[in-house]
């Protein structure tokens, strides 16, 4: 059932908003939509998007709320509506209930009875099955929350690999360059699909998709700069979940950036695969990215952390960039500068345009592990050496220990 639930919380206080959305994003049958703190906002998604259900917290019998709850079973039936709230007397959950709303959930949340809560939801959600999308696909985020580290390489060659239909979407609104790097010349964009959002059917969007093979399109960037200006975060939620009605697999380019657009795209992510090459401001740049994920509420088994552009050459032992990270390696790519550069100039893949090149072995095994469920850290092929041992040099870097050499680092920017 994993992934088959879809939820979208309205919540005021951010405490309970985090709670929330901990809980329902760590639950294996669920994932989240949106999170936001205005009624109006909610329900425009709730009523476009068709989510399992609306989470609804009440600090007390607020008639906005419950006018708000009446709106939405009535434009929305195949959405339950559930109520959550610190305050679980017997008239507040009545009130609720009165109002149209199928369950309630004390906070604190308890997980026995989220998990109850959830199983009643997939129960109503399967009498509706037949108002509902019959395809969601699994959505990965490709991040780095810096630049230069091969995102934008990445995200394409794992779109290449896939075997099913596959949607690769530009997120980088002012300087989107994916088209480049598959050879393609968009004549429509993201920023058209958001446009005429409203009238989209089947047809609509695949005229605004660039075909590149049987298997993959593109969702290019905005052609023109100000357009990008017009794209919004619950515009980004909205075009997702419609992607994802319709494609087996959506992949994510994202910006460098924690802004509100990148956020909405995190959040609406399956799994985030974050990038990192093995340089002290690459490695300290991903640890405070992975701090804001924390406080963002997204539990560790949606983070994979990958390294990129590794070679021989690099003193930095694998456990401990690892303790410094806290978050586990779970692949690498290697260093193969002509073979990348070869590929962005011709505008091929590198897994077409260098099919047998380590690079392209190493970009197979990752894609293997994200999209068929396998992921976990694997040995190197047979003739290699195993990734710990390759950094396992006797260097000054290895007897400070990482930590202390980063916070050197540090201390040497502030000067």
């Amino acid at each position: 059932m994993k992934g088959s639930l879809t939820f979208i919380v309205l919540c005021r206080d951010q405490g309970d908003s985090k709670e929330l959305s901990r809980a329902i994003s760590a639950h294996g049958g669920a994932s989240l939509l949106m999170v936001s703190d205005d009624a109006e906002q909610v329900f425009t998604e709730t009523v476009r998007l068709r989510p399992s259900a609306v989470i609804i917290t009440l600090a007390h019998a607020s008639e906005p709320l419950l006018n708000l709850i009446q709106r939405l079973v009535k434009e929305s039936p195949a959405t339950a509506v559930i109520c959550a709230s610190r305050d679980s007397s017997p008239d507040l959950i009545l009130g609720s209930m009165r109002s149209g709303a199928r369950d309630f959930v004390r906070l604190p949340i308890k997980p026995e009875e989220l998990s109850t809560v959830i199983k009643r939801t997939a129960e109503f959600a399967a009498e509706h099955a037949s108002d509902e999308p019959k395809k969601r696909g699994q959505a990965l985020a490709v991040f780095s929350s810096k630049g230069g580290c091969g995102c934008t390489l990445i995200a394409t060659n794992l779109a290449v690999l896939q075997q099913a239909p596959t949607v690769l979407v530009d997120l980088n609104l002012q300087s989107g360059d994916l088209e480049l790097l598959l050879g393609l010349r968009p004549k429509f964009s993201l920023a058209d699909v958001v446009e005429n959002r409203d009238r989209l059917d089947d047809g609509l969007l695949a005229s605004y998709l660039t075909p590149h093979s049987k298997n993959l399109s593109l969702l290019a960037a905005p052609i023109k700069a100000e357009s990008a200006e017009e794209i919004e975060p619950r515009h980004v939620y909205e075009v997702m979940e419609l992607l994802r009605q319709r494609f087996d697999t959506v992949i994510i380019d994202t910006p460098h950036s924690f802004d509100a657009v990148t956020i909405s795209a995190l959040d609406h992510a399956d799994q985030i695969l974050v990038v990192v090459t093995l340089e002290i401001h690459a490695i300290r740049s991903t640890r405070r990215a992975l701090e804001i994920f924390e406080r963002l509420g997204y539990p560790r088994k949606k983070i994979r952390v990958v390294v990129n552009r590794w070679s021989k050459s690099i003193e930095l032992d694998q456990k401990q960039v690892e303790r410094f990270l806290g978050e586990r390696v779970v692949g690498f790519i290697q260093s193969d500068y002509r073979a990348a550069v070869n590929s962005i100039n011709l505008g091929h893949p590198l897994v077409e345009s260098s099919s047998a090149s380590k690079v392209a072995g190493d970009l197979r095994r990752i894609a293997a592990e994200l999209f068929e469920g396998k992921l976990q850290s694997a040995p190197l092929e047979e003739g290699k050496r195993a990734f710990n041992s390759i950094f396992r040099r006797q260097s000054a870097i290895e007897d400070l220990g990482l930590n202390a050499a980063l916070d050197k680092a540090s201390l040497g920017e502030a000067r």
